[in-house]
């Protein structure tokens, strides 16, 4: 399953205040259904949590938490994860594990 990117304000903004959340220490998930056939994410690091390659790093290691658990993320949805300063000290594999938790029910 290819996951394509959120990149416009508008979705980020609806996912916000429509979609369900999900609040762990290391990250914020937002997810909400859309009509376009196919499965988006969106990452959101804020410059409060570091310089560019420390930003960089964290949006590396959540893409590939997410790329490992594509197989359990709802079909035609915008998921939208915002890093949390705890995020700065997990590896992927606790993304991984909290994506687990969160979309395996």
């Amino acid at each position: 399953m290819k996951i394509e990117s959120v990149k416009e304000n508008v979705n980020f903004r609806r996912a916000y205040h429509q979609g369900r959340s999900v609040v762990t220490r290391e990250i914020v998930i937002y997810w909400r259904k859309n009509r376009l056939g196919k499965t988006r994410l969106g990452l959101t690091v804020s410059k409060k949590l570091g310089n560019s390659p420390q930003r960089n790093r964290i949006r590396r290691i959540i893409r590939e938490g997410v790329r490992k658990n594509a197989a359990l993320l709802p079909p035609e949805h915008d998921i939208v994860i915002v890093a949390r300063s705890r995020c700065l000290q997990c590896k992927s594999t606790d993304i991984e594990r909290i994506i687990r938790e969160t979309f395996s029910a």
